[in-house]
């Protein structure tokens, strides 16, 4: 037995112990209460901003509207965090990791407070610093749900908690701005302040669950630390097929966050920008069937098969934003179907790559470490490419519409990840540890 492994077996109590001994279906639906808390209410510190148009302000005189320097900053922040990520949550242990999470929120929250202080030019330095702390909470968090044989539903319960919560902030944010009427750059700060103390409630709540237990170590593999050469080794192990990842996820997350950071300007022109609650409309059925195609997952014992059938989601997931595309173009479905099946599609895409995926990839490979890592070396490439696409669209794209914009996009994505999806599949079914 990897002797890594055992301080994160450590007790925690005599709740620790009775959450051990529940069935699993209690211990997973209180894990994903615990880490579905904590996650949306992190996203109150880092997506309200979004709800905001900032008045079609220019930042120092040059064509780049000061939304999108926004979104350019805290998105380079949260990629430093990922790189960052890569390291302290492939390395942190079990006692450390309550701290680290309060300690991030704390460090996002004061950043938000600088962001409606200082001048007009250096809030996009608050936004920055904003975005240097929060890329760390994902991972953190999956920590306390991997490598379990109800992993899939656990995830998929926790992934629920940001497709909601991305909508449902950007709405809370235009309730405090309209009713009662907080300025563009309080509204943050101030959401900051609803929601921390549910934060902390979840925090406390995660701190709970007990590491897997032999059953689920036997069939999932041994979920480990790993440190520096460790992380090597799995490069070595597994670049090509990394690399295919990568590659898709880089413009994945750009696609994402795109529809995320930008959906209030789509709406818009779509005649919904007005329409109350139009976020949480659109997200809630995303989140709903996104749960439901990931929690099956974990019906099925065999890892080869339960790999299989994730990359085949994430394929009909990128396969979805094209044909939904196509009927909106063609007057088949309305903007709020569009935009309800091109999210869907997106996050059935997008979501495994942070959960599901690399938990069974390492189950199936039989490779010791931990899920997390791989989580977050393509989350460090996939927002690389966020900020690439914020660029292009302002100075090379500046002519065309928020909405043609994201449309071509899809058809982009649709397409061309479908493709690298198929590929990486064949060359991880070729690397396996074990026939299934």
């Amino acid at each position: 037995m990897d002797e890594r492994a055992e301080p994160d077996r450590g007790g925690a109590g005599e709740r620790e112990s009775a959450l051990s001994r529940a069935r699993p279906g209690v211990l997973g639906l209180y894990a994903i209460a615990a880490a579905f808390t904590t996650y949306f209410c992190m996203y109150a510190f880092r997506k309200p901003f979004a709800a905001a148009e900032y008045g079609g302000l220019k930042l120092w005189g040059t064509g780049l509207d000061a939304k999108t320097a926004y979104v350019i900053a805290q998105i380079l922040g949260y990629t430093i965090s990922k790189f960052v990520g890569m390291k302290v949550c492939a390395e942190i242990g079990r006692r450390g990791r309550a701290r680290l999470l309060v300690g991030l929120i704390l460090a996002a929250w004061g950043a938000l407070l600088l962001f409606a202080l200082l001048p007009l030019p250096l809030k996009v330095l608050a936004i920055f610093l904003n975005g240097l702390p929060l890329g760390m909470v994902w991972g953190t968090v999956v920590l306390h749900l991997e490598g379990r044989r109800t992993s899939e539903f656990m995830l998929a319960g926790l992934s629920c908690s940001y497709i909601i919560a991305s909508g449902m902030v950007k709405d809370v944010g235009r309730w405090l701005m309209s009713a009662h009427g907080v300025g563009d750059y309080w509204m943050p700060v101030t959401m900051g302040a609803l929601f921390f103390p549910a934060f902390v409630v979840g925090v406390v709540l995660l701190a709970q669950i007990p590491p897997p237990s032999e059953a689920d170590r036997k069939e999932r593999s041994e979920r480990v630390q790993m440190y520096a050469g460790d992380r090597w080794s799995f490069l070595r192990e597994f670049l090509l097929g990394m690399a295919l990842l990568s590659g898709m996820y880089f413009f994945l997350t750009a696609y994402r966050d795109y529809r995320d950071n930008y959906g209030v300007e789509i709406l818009r022109e779509l005649g919904l920008g007005e329409r109350a609650g139009i976020f949480t409309q659109t997200e809630v059925p995303i989140a709903f069937g996104v749960m439901v195609a990931l929690s099956l997952l974990s019906l099925v014992r065999d890892n080869r098969l339960g790999l299989i059938l994730a990359f085949a989601i994430m394929i009909a997931g990128s396969l979805t934003m094209g044909v939904a595309t196509w009927l909106f173009e063609q007057g088949s479905i309305g903007g709020v179907a569009w935009m309800t099946l091109v999210g869907l599609g997106a996050y059935l895409a997008y979501v495994p790559f942070g959960s599901v995926l690399f938990d069974r990839l390492l189950a199936y490979t039989r490779f010791a470490g931990t899920a997390v890592f791989a989580i977050y070396l393509t989350d460090a490439v996939g927002y690389t490419g966020s900020v690439g696409l914020q660029v292009y669209k302002d100075f090379f794209q500046a002519s065309t519409t928020r909405l043609e914009f994201f449309g071509a996009l899809s058809y982009f994505m649709s397409a061309c990840g479908a493709l690298a999806l198929v590929v990486s599949l064949v060359y991880f079914l070729r690397r396996g540890g074990e026939e299934g």
